[in-house]
């Protein structure tokens, strides 16, 4: 049995969600083969065949994949789909932009965001919020799946020695076209790979209070800046900080939560974070329920005083 891992990348850099990926499809009990499709993605095809578990790297190399338009993409994808029994894509925007063309295409039922490998065909996945597992088997010749990063540990990036195999390309499918892009450079780590993640929720009060208190802390930690939906949409935090069911999904190896009381939308984005600290003034807080350090506190005090123990 051979699984076909979709490698999310730049052209240059494999990202990380990628690994997780490869994790799940060796619990597959699979043969691993990994799709680079891009545009001058050389470097990128070299660092795929490193990842330890891959045997195989296809390397597709095109115009038509420069952008990661998605009907390109699953094109690409469903040229090679008779040779795999799975095909895993990280559950990130392009993996879940791509995945639902391919089963479409190919008259599969798609299993979403998958957190564990069962066996073959049978997998674990979160529903209402992460409050409940559903396991999900299909019995389609074809696994269309999507892998939710945070359930399996990622590969490591080094260590293999996979052949890297060039593919012709697939035609441009001229349905649709790349106009632009608005990139938000960042000093700080990208939040779903930050090893650290300081958030603040509603009780935050302004932007100015979320940046005058929990930049020193994030500075001091080299940690990413994150939200709760309550605090994004007061525009105290830019959307894509945010954390939660509706926003992004993160396992880092620490999170603060800082003035987030801990709704149940905002606890499926973050719980499964190695060590979760809790700072809030209200003994009540569902956050407490998932913590493993609480502080009662009024976090305009105790912040500044970590700030300053941290030296």
């Amino acid at each position: 049995m051979t699984a076909l891992v979709i490698a999310e990348h730049d052209n240059a850099v494999v990202k990380p969600a990628t690994l997780n990926t490869v994790t799940a499809a060796l619990a597959c009990d699979a043969t691993v083969h990994v799709l680079v499709a891009g545009s001058n993605a050389g470097e990128a095809a070299k660092a795929a065949g490193q990842i330890a578990g891959v045997a195989k790297v296809l390397h597709a190399d095109g115009e038509p994949f420069a952008h990661g338009l998605a009907e390109n993409v699953a094109a690409q994808v469903l040229a090679i789909a008779k040779d795999y029994g799975h095909i895993l894509f990280p559950a990130t925007a392009s993996g879940k932009n791509v995945a639902p063309r391919v089963a479409a295409k190919l008259d599969v039922g798609q299993v979403s965001d998958i957190s564990k490998v069962v066996s073959a065909d049978t997998f674990e996945r979160p529903i209402y919020a992460g409050n409940a597992i559903a396991t999900v088997q299909s019995l389609d010749p074809v696994k269309v799946i999507t892998v939710r990063a945070t359930g399996f540990d990622p590969a490591a990036a080094s260590g293999g020695s996979a052949a890297v195999e060039t593919l012709a390309a697939t035609a441009d499918s001229g349905k649709s076209s790349f106009v632009g892009a608005e990139i938000v450079k960042l000093d700080r780590p990208e939040l779903t790979s930050a090893k650290i993640i300081v958030s603040g929720g509603r009780a935050m009060g302004s932007s100015e209070k979320f940046n005058e208190v929990l930049t020193p802390l994030a500075d001091k930690l080299g940690a990413a800046l994150g939200a709760s939906r309550a605090a994004v949409d007061a525009g105290y935090a830019p959307n894509d900080w945010q954390v939660g069911q509706t926003g992004k999904i993160v396992a880092p190896q620490l999170y603060i939560a800082a003035g987030i009381s801990g709704a149940i939308q905002h606890l499926a984005g973050m719980k499964d974070s190695k060590v979760i600290v809790a700072i809030n003034k209200d003994p009540e807080a569902p956050i407490f329920s998932v913590a493993d350090y609480g502080l009662e506190a009024d976090l305009f005090t105790a912040v500044p005083e970590l700030v300053k123990a941290l030296g």
